[in-house]
């Protein structure tokens, strides 16, 4: 009787929980960011003048403001193996809104919440092409990101509106009372641990890691694989929203080419946070840390004097190794299953052949 022996390959998994907890928390690409934006901030306190100015930190968290928030609801979507190219559209989509209807007379709160439910219809639509029509997610966003790009610059033109009620723009631009950090940063917090509650605690968030590792699988185990997408894209949009009422107020200017290419730095600090472009991995705290990281490296060269163009060639670089550093441990543990599974099936077989006294 001959022994079949077969290779067999480990599926591909979320987190390999036999290892030890300290393996798990500290030897891991989240991990690895976070000791990399301490050693940034650490040599630009020691090289960069101003650098540890009050003031850096201010304009630093302001401006990264918008990306953090944006951030929340790419992480969901890209763990569910889609991408949301559409955002920065909706950002200035929203802009346009929100000073279109303030300056019909509109009150601003008013004015604001109408802006963010154009931003989540804007999702809408993205949900509706991608999970009902059942178009690919790149090829949806990226055609949305045209229309409803084309929709805010029609509805304005060149022009562009400033006036905005003066209070309002003191708010987005105050400080927490005593400290050098913008009052944006509170709803970012809640918002950041509703986000971290919903994806790392909830069931909810078991489900967006298990179809981004196997959508059919994930189907067959009772999740509503297209309404989850859907939600997703719907709270992409509608916080995407928010981050243009904010980005208006922040600069007191609502234009139909407000954060024209902002979804790249978006989508690099969410990959470089250690999110898998292929789905099924990732966590918030790493990519909040990669968005900072990207942050407080353009704010120290800027403050070294290094042109924007070259801050633009280095995040992109960032944004190639990122991806190319997950899909090469990717391939390294696949070869490593591999490689074991061989080894226990041999061991298997000789085993199954030995005779028996």
């Amino acid at each position: 009787m001959t022994a079949v022996t077969t290779d067999t390959v480990a599926p591909r998994t979320y987190q390999d929980h036999g290892r030890p907890l300290w393996r798990r928390a500290l030897l891991t690409r989240e991990a690895a960011i976070i000791g990399i934006l301490v050693l940034v901030v650490v040599v630009a306190l020691g090289t960069v003048r101003n650098f540890d100015s009050p003031l850096t930190v201010t304009y630093l968290l302001r401006d990264i403001a918008p990306i953090l928030l944006i951030a929340l609801p790419m992480t969901l979507i890209i763990i569910t193996e889609e991408i949301d190219l559409s955002v920065a559209s909706i950002v200035g989509l929203s802009s346009v809104m929100t000073g279109i209807l303030t300056q019909a007379g509109l009150p601003f709160p008013a004015a604001a919440v109408v802006a963010i439910l154009v931003g989540a219809m804007a999702g809408v639509v993205n949900g509706f092409l991608v999970t009902v029509v059942g178009l690919p997610s790149l090829a949806v966003t990226i055609g949305t990101l045209a229309l409803f790009r084309g929709i805010a610059v029609g509805l304005l033109g060149t022009t562009a509106i400033t006036d905005f009620p003066e209070e309002w723009t003191d708010l987005a631009k105050a400080n927490i009372p005593g400290t050098p950090i913008p009052l944006i940063v509170v709803p970012f917090v809640v918002l950041a641990l509703v986000f971290a509650i919903l994806l790392h605690f909830t069931p909810f968030g078991r489900s967006l890691y298990a179809i981004g590792l196997n959508k059919e699988a994930a189907h067959f185990s009772g999740i509503d694989v297209g309404r989850t997408k859907f939600t997703l894209f719907v709270l992409s949009g509608a916080v995407s929203g928010f981050a243009g009422v904010y980005f208006t107020l922040l600069y007191s200017n609502a234009r139909g080419d407000n954060a024209m290419g902002m979804e790249l730095q978006i989508i690099a600090a969410v990959l470089l946070g250690g999110v898998s472009i292929f789905g099924g991995r990732g966590a918030l705290h790493g990519v909040i840390a990669g968005v900072l990281l990207i942050g407080t490296l353009g704010s120290a060269l800027r403050l070294a004097g290094v042109t924007s163009d070259i801050i633009n060639v280095i995040t992109g670089v960032l944004l190639i190794v990122s991806v190319v550093s997950a899909s090469l441990l990717a391939w390294l543990h696949r070869s490593r299953s591999a490689a074991i599974g061989r080894r226990k099936g041999r061991r298997s077989a000789a085993g199954a052949a030995a005779p028996t006294r």
